[in-house]
């Protein structure tokens, strides 16, 4: 099954992506489609009315785009998961978390926004238990 798309160059695509706001379109969100060991592709979802309008980016595995975020804020996340997941750079992202948005490592909720909770790694003093999951900051 593919997914009806047009594909455009990164050079273009916050010129799309701003026409597609203008004309009433608001962002869905964007996946991204591993095609092989060095290239993939990341796909804009985008819904007026309930029709949905994709754009297709081709792009190298850690190579560059720009970020939607400043036109559509809330594409921030998935760019900064995208990010963590595959290395790429978007250039110009608003809240850039620096590859730290889904840390499984994190200790605490400053080191890691989205991951709030860590294995205890010692058993409880008390009761000898197993370690358990720990939430920072309640």
């Amino acid at each position: 099954m593919s997914i009806d798309a047009t594909t455009i160059a990164p050079a273009n695509l916050l010129a799309e992506a701003s026409k597609l706001k203008n004309d009433g379109y608001r962002f869905v969100t964007l996946t991204s489609v591993e095609l092989d060991e060095t290239n993939m592709e990341i796909l804009y979802h985008f819904d007026k009315n309930l029709t949905l309008k994709n754009l297709r980016v081709p792009v190298q595995k850690g190579g560059t785009l720009p970020s939607i975020s400043g036109l559509l804020f809330g594409a921030f996340l998935v760019e900064n998961e995208i990010r963590d997941q595959y290395a790429l750079t978007f250039d110009g992202l608003v809240l850039d978390y620096q590859g730290k948005l889904y840390s499984e490592t994190a200790q605490t909720a400053a080191s890691s926004p989205f991951c709030k909770y860590h294995v205890k790694a010692e058993p409880d003093s008390k009761t000898g238990s197993e370690p358990g999951i720990q939430q920072e900051g309640k």
